[in-house]
């Protein structure tokens, strides 16, 4: 079995390779313009056939289009009198105190959003019926405006779908149709509505990607990670683009958990930092999941992983605003030209620059020294800086890399201490190019004396990939008050959500017997918007863990019913089974030294290879400061910390004691 585990980041296509006997891993640069050429390129540099392969890859072709608004001309159908739902939105503004905030364009313009029939009231009964007439209105609408794309929202879809698949039927050919009640049948007429119209708008941009890169790959089977972190087919795919968006950072926080796991370590606080952004989540067994998440600024209610996002990576650009002080971010040197160090063009100074010229980062072990960093232009670069502020290039260096690390330490306290998480009960395990140079720092920042540098941190998104079980996650509103409904009733509808995810796996070669449910309702209490996500053990159970969990989240509980909102439900295959125990590199390097700015001596310079033969007893660590380096990720261990190599090859790093 050939499997190939693909994440197209913003700077750099990530491969790991798996043949059932070894792990193979590659990096090339990026193309976003058309990211399957960065596909392409590195399957044909790893000398493989497509026949027979297989292929799960994160795409961040929705993700890109959805950032660049940048979709195809879509109209969007709903009820009489909701036009402009979209454009109203809920009303939120997103500075509390900005009294003339700058106008946002409408999602869709007025003269692409169509009103209809079709109305039912809240309880499911019809309010005003869709006739023959509303459907040749439509049709005449929608050969006029000439969308490539149409979104159907009406109201109470998630109750009756009837109406909304009528007007699909009734739609010209060769239209890309999304149903609200398929995308998202949910109740929040507002988030559904985004959701279904987001689909829409990027689904096409999806299909005909998939289709460029199938036909680059003859004979493969091609799948694509979910938002949730399971994988689907890839022909399956662009009928539900909108649960690509976060198709890449899911990837790694399944590589995270599954090291973790193999490591001892099941509470992780996770930052991926990649060239142009920083991704950070709690895994606590697996990732949390959210239907609250956001992206450009609009609300994504489909299921996706917990995590927060911002613009600081290894191509963040240092800059000075107008009043002289320091910024990092969010603009990004990204792919092209890259890094002023990459050689490429880039003038400006980024993270990776500073890292550079403070030492941390060798130029001849970059990418396993297929890229030999340009330290003289990196020198250059925050030496413009450097003078504009008054500074050594050194220093300015330092302040660099301390701002990057300052806004990374505020994300990751956004998903823990303001969740009520204490950092210090998990394990910070940091991926991602650029991950390793700044662990240390913000463990530190956090009070945490524990971290975990995976094996393969440079890839760890890619290799999420290949051990990511196939799936689904499903979802469906079913309201009332949670004691009025029976076990066996609430089983019974869970057990119909399965059995969609079911028949989806089975279509796609998947057993039936092979196949598992995990089932958890969304529950508030009465009068509440908001619904915490809870595991489904019975009726009471249930709604005992919900109290402890509001007052644990919130402060407190009420004494008002619980009152059940939505059935969520997670079916899945078995995940490929690999095993990393000969993943670290076997051979270790000859010993070098590096200068480093700011540490006197010299300071060792050692492979995983050299750490593994060395350092792999507990008892025996080795102590900062120490660069350690692998052919796709360099790790700076810092003076008060000590680390040793696991049977697996990650680097298990603490805090000395005093």
């Amino acid at each position: 079995m050939r499997v190939i585990g693909i994440d197209t980041g913003g700077t750099f296509t990530d491969f790991v390779v798996w043949d059932g006997a070894g792990v193979r891993v590659h990096k090339v640069l990026s193309t976003p313009a058309a990211p399957e050429r960065a596909i392409l390129q590195g399957i044909a540099e790893l000398g493989l056939d497509p026949t027979g392969l297989h292929v799960i890859h994160g795409s961040t072709v929705a993700t890109n289009a959805v950032l660049e608004g940048k979709g195809v001309r879509t109209a969007y159908i709903t009820n009489r009198g909701l036009a402009d739902l979209l454009t109203i939105g809920r009303q939120a503004r997103p500075d509390l105190y900005d009294l003339q905030p700058p106008p946002r364009r409408p999602p869709v313009p007025a003269e692409l959003c169509l009103e209809t029939g079709g109305r039912l009231a809240a309880d499911g009964t019809e309010v005003e019926p869709l006739t023959e007439a509303d459907l040749a209105a439509l049709r005449a609408a929608v050969a006029r405006l000439a969308p490539e794309a149409v979104a159907i929202n009406l109201l109470y879809s998630y109750l009756d779908d009837g109406a909304e698949r009528a007007i699909a039927a009734a739609l010209p050919p060769g239209l890309f149709v999304a149903r609200s009640g398929e995308v998202l049948p949910v109740a929040g007429e507002y988030e559904r509505g985004v959701a279904t119209w987001l689909n829409a708008w990027v689904g096409p941009l999806v299909g005909r990607y998939l289709e460029r890169l199938a036909a680059g790959l003859p004979g493969a089977r091609v799948a694509v990670m979910q938002s949730t972190g399971e994988a689907v087919a890839a022909a399956q795919t662009a009928r539900q683009a909108v649960r690509l968006l976060l198709s890449g950072p899911a990837g790694g926080l399944v590589g995270a958990g599954f090291v973790g796991r193999l490591a001892g370590c099941e509470r992780l606080l996770t930052f991926d930092m990649g060239g142009t952004s920083t991704d950070v989540a709690l895994i606590d067994g697996a990732p949390q999941l959210t239907r609250a998440g956001r992206i450009a600024g609009w609300p994504v209610a489909v299921p996706m992983v917990d995590m927060h996002t911002i613009g600081a990576g290894g191509g963040s650009i240092a800059r000075l605003d107008a009043g002289g002080a320091l910024l990092v971010g969010p603009e990004s040197a990204g792919a092209d030209p890259g890094p002023a160090c990459y050689g490429r063009g880039g003038r400006e100074p980024t993270v990776t620059d500073a890292n550079l010229v403070l030492g941390r980062l060798r130029p001849e072990a970059f990418l396993g020294g297929r890229l030999r960093l340009d330290a003289g232009a990196a020198q250059a670069a925050v030496g413009r800086l450097a003078a504009a502020m008054g500074l050594a290039p050194e220093a300015a260096a330092r302040g660099i890399v301390a701002l990057a690390n300052e806004h990374m330490a505020r994300a990751l306290r956004v998903i823990s201490v303001q969740r009520g998480c204490d950092p210090r009960d998990h394990v910070l395990t940091c991926f991602g190019g650029a991950g390793g140079l700044h662990v240390c720092a913000l463990a530190e920042a956090l009070g945490m004396r524990r971290a975990l540098v995976p094996v393969q941190a440079g890839v760890l998104s890619a290799l999420g990939m290949l051990v990511a079980p196939p799936g689904r996650v499903l979802s469906r509103t079913w309201l009332g008050i949670l004691a009025t409904r029976t076990d066996a009733q609430v089983e019974a509808q869970l057990a119909a959500l399965a059995g969609e995810g079911r028949a989806a796996l089975v279509a796609e070669g998947r057993a039936r017997s092979e196949l598992t449910a995990e089932y958890a309702v969304a529950l508030r209490y009465r009068g509440q918007s908001s619904t915490l996500d809870l595991p489904w053990q019975g009726g009471a159970a249930t709604e005992a863990a919900f109290h402890e969990r509001h007052a644990a989240r919130y402060g407190h509980r009420l004494g008002l019913p619980v009152e059940l909102v939505d059935l969520r439900v997670r079916v899945t295959a078995p995940a490929p089974a690999l095993d990393l125990s000969g993943a670290a590199p076997p051979a270790p390097s000859r010993p070098a030294t590096a200068r480093v700015a700011g540490i006197a001596a010299p300071v060792p310079v050692l492979s995983r290879g050299a750490m593994a033969r060395r350092h792999a007893d507990p008892a025996r660590p080795l102590a900062g400061p120490a660069i350690l380096v692998d052919d796709y990720a360099t790790t700076w261990l810092a003076p008060g910390w000590q680390g040793w190599c696991d049977a697996v090859g990650n680097l298990q790093l603490a805090r000395v004691e005093g």
